[in-house]
């Protein structure tokens, strides 16, 4: 089998003009979304999405004719751009999504078939007052949600405490609260500071007291015995990793013992054939892996067939703040992914990703 043809279609989607993600002070009004279209000499189409790819027609070339179900070189090879291009993972989606077709199995079972769906959390994106966000997470878990993670901005740590602290104590305590400080990557343009670990300590102590279950990204990612500071100190879990752009650096990362729970995202960071090698190491060392998954249905798909497959937990991360973000506009131009009522993800059970696509409205907002 060979590829014969690669086909990105870029669409964008207006937001909506409240939406004000934490990690971005400037956020683009449109969202982006680019989707990868691979084509065989036998006939089997895959599809994946995540990243923009932009810059990816310049290396197209380095794939057509070569073999989809050689995936580890199809992996090196998109390694080996990553240096001079953008991160074209969402490639490497679609061809799992052959593989599955050509084996007759949804991805996960070529993973390891370990679950056959998992708990999800929802995580924020805006930044709500406290009344508001308690509020959401109300209506969060009379949806199903049995866990929320809060971002908290750099630039009012004090209203993003006293959001946990209102949240924590309008749900109760079977509810999992977590919180991201989003200081291991930057959103293109945010030159700001990151906090210092003194104060990230005392950060950490006020989220313990409100028995949050895990810290995400508190610290930037060369600030490694930092981030083993902070949970020696409090004993609140460290996690991180979902950004990180080569396998060798999570590696070290696992290797060193930076955190507790890593979260490369599939279709962001190292692809799924190397996300899956992440899990199995940090398992190894009694550690956990469950992805960073924001970007729209196809990679959250990719990612729940990894997570699934290895056994990830306790949760995997669903991108949900309505009204700005929820599953119809996060999932514009496919069959939405969505929770079940027990709020679990379930993975598809046809072969390959078991995406549905709207080619309709792909064609209305390609741009």
């Amino acid at each position: 089998m060979k590829i014969t043809a690669i086909r990105l279609t870029r669409m964008t989607l207006p937001l909506e003009p409240a939406f004000n993600a934490a990690w971005d002070p400037n956020p683009r009004r449109q969202f982006p979304a680019t989707l990868v279209t691979v084509e065989t000499d036998a006939g089997i189409v895959g599809i994946g999405s995540g990243d923009t790819m932009d810059g990816f027609e310049a290396y197209e070339h380095l794939f057509l004719g070569t073999d989809p179900l050689q995936i580890l070189n199809q992996v090196r090879r998109i390694e080996t751009i990553n240096f001079h291009g953008g991160r074209y993972w969402p490639l490497e989606v679609a061809l799992w999504d052959i593989i599955g077709q050509v084996a007759g199995l949804p991805v996960s079972v070529l993973f390891g078939g370990a679950r056959d769906r998992l708990p999800a959390y929802a995580s924020c994106g805006e930044l709500k007052a406290p009344e508001a966000r308690a509020q959401s997470a109300l209506a969060a878990k009379a949806r199903g949600f049995r866990a929320m993670k809060i971002r908290i901005s750099r630039d009012d740590v004090a209203g993003g405490i006293a959001a946990v602290r209102a949240t924590r104590e309008a749900v109760g305590d079977d509810f999992d609260l977590m919180v991201d400080l989003n200081q291991m990557w930057r959103m293109s343009g945010d030159i700001a500071p990151a906090l210092p670990l003194a104060r990230v300590q005392r950060i950490a102590e006020e989220l313990q007291e409100l028995a949050v279950l895990w810290l995400e990204e508190p610290l930037p990612q060369v600030d490694v015995v930092g981030a083993q500071r902070v949970r020696a100190q409090t004993g609140m879990q460290i996690a991180g990793g979902e950004m990180v752009r080569s396998i060798a650096e999570l590696a070290a990362l696992v290797e060193a013992d930076a955190y507790d729970i890593y979260q490369p995202d599939v279709v962001l960071a190292v692809g799924m054939y190397r996300a899956r090698q992440v899990a199995e190491s940090a398992n190894l060392r009694h550690r956990l892996f469950t992805p960073h998954t924001w970007t729209n249905g196809l990679g959250l798909l990719a990612n729940l067939h990894v997570a699934a497959g290895v056994d990830a937990g306790p949760y995997l991360e669903f991108p949900y703040d309505p009204p700005g973000w929820t599953p119809d506009r996060r999932d514009f131009f496919l069959e939405p992914i969505d929770i079940d009522d027990t709020g679990c993800l379930v993975v598809p059970t046809a072969p390959g990703l078991g995406a549905t696509i709207d080619w309709d409205v792909v064609k209305r907002f390609t741009v």
